[in-house]
């Protein structure tokens, strides 16, 4: 990796009136020669077997977010590292194209991002997002994208492409409408009235789009679930999924920390919340149970997301692992100037 001296500022922008105000962050920026740019899974509890994250750390730095131990790898911080000190992988078009020209290459669904938001601010001046969704483009590969981010509204025309083409499923994630809150918890990302704006303006481009009330956290936002779902149902959604947050070390001690900041009342009864649906514990690393809960109250709270959609018309998932298995990936994948069969 080498350091980008004088990063350019994603806040002067022509863009920026699709993002917030940018929280107090100074950021440092390094470009990377990555190795490879596909990422696979075989957890039982995602629903997709390849991913891409384009960028290393988030600058929207979400508290509870559970990618911020990978950041320790690089040895960096899980704190505020993690949300300043970004990596940007220069070369991640490319190394997907050599990934689609390999005989190997099958033609699956790519998931952007498995870890940090793939339209994070750095996109705007790096754009390496929409390069890779050209290059999906050009390939008809499938896609699906999670973000928080308004900035998917530039890539309207790639969408479109990719959803006459191929196919493509859309999921904003909101986990709380309210603004305040939202601010506290996730400081750097856009309002939910943006990212409600956003799934308005991707349906009425015609681009399956939903949401992921992901991560849903007992005692804080599990009051807001009926009016997010409500205001996704006005804007246009077309299905959702749901999760309960999940705490890898340290994430754990960077939420609470910032709860005890921001709503110092709350702490208790999030913490006691998370131990009744967790049997105790205020996580569980276990695959098949790390986004998921036990016991009377996640019961219900399940039953009220479900009861919600049912009632709007969204179709409903129950988690991030059945989030894009509403339909069999198709089998549209050719490589570009491929001979094509004659009909």
């Amino acid at each position: 990796m080498r350091p980008v001296n004088n990063p350019p500022n994603p806040w002067q922008s022509t863009h920026v009136a699709w993002i917030d105000a940018p929280p107090p962050a100074q950021m440092r920026v390094y470009e990377e020669d990555a190795r490879s740019i596909l990422s696979y899974n075989n957890s039982s509890d995602l629903g997709f077997s390849w991913s891409i994250n384009p960028y290393r750390g988030c600058f929207h730095g979400c508290a509870y977010c559970y990618a911020r131990p990978t950041h320790q790898y690089l040895d960096f911080g899980a704190g505020t590292d993690f949300e300043r000190k970004l990596i940007v992988k220069r070369n991640a078009a490319s190394l997907l194209t050599q990934a689609f020209e390999k005989k190997s290459w099958k033609g699956e669904r790519v998931v952007l991002s498995g870890n940090t938001d793939c339209y994070q601010p750095l996109e705007l001046n790096w754009g390496l997002t929409r390069s890779l969704l050209s290059v999906c483009a050009a390939f008809r590969n499938p896609v699906g994208i999670i973000t928080k981010s308004a900035i998917i509204q530039r890539d309207v025309d790639i969408l479109q492409d990719l959803h006459r083409h191929a196919a493509v499923q859309v999921y904003i994630s909101i986990p709380f409408l309210d603004r305040s809150m939202s601010r506290r918890i996730e400081p750097g990302a856009p309002s939910p009235s943006k990212r409600l704006q956003t799934v308005q303006v991707l349906a009425e481009a015609g681009i399956p789009v939903g949401i992921a009330l992901a991560p849903i956290i007992p005692g804080l936002n599990d009051d807001q679930i009926i009016p997010i779902l409500e205001a996704a149902a006005d804007a246009g959604a077309n299905s959702a999924f749901r999760s309960l947050v999940h705490f890898p070390e340290p994430v754990d001690e960077i939420f609470l920390e910032t709860l005890e900041d921001a709503y110092p009342d709350r702490v208790d009864k999030v913490r006691n919340a998370l131990r009744e649906m967790r049997r105790g514990a205020l996580t569980d690393e276990r695959i098949g149970e790390r986004f998921n809960g036990h016991g009377a109250r996640w019961d219900l709270i399940a039953q009220i997301f479900d009861k919600t959609c049912e009632r709007l018309g969204i179709f409903h998932r129950r988690n991030e692992k059945s989030s894009f298995a509403q339909a069999q990936t198709p089998d549209t994948f050719r490589r570009p100037g491929a001979q094509m069969e004659l009909f």
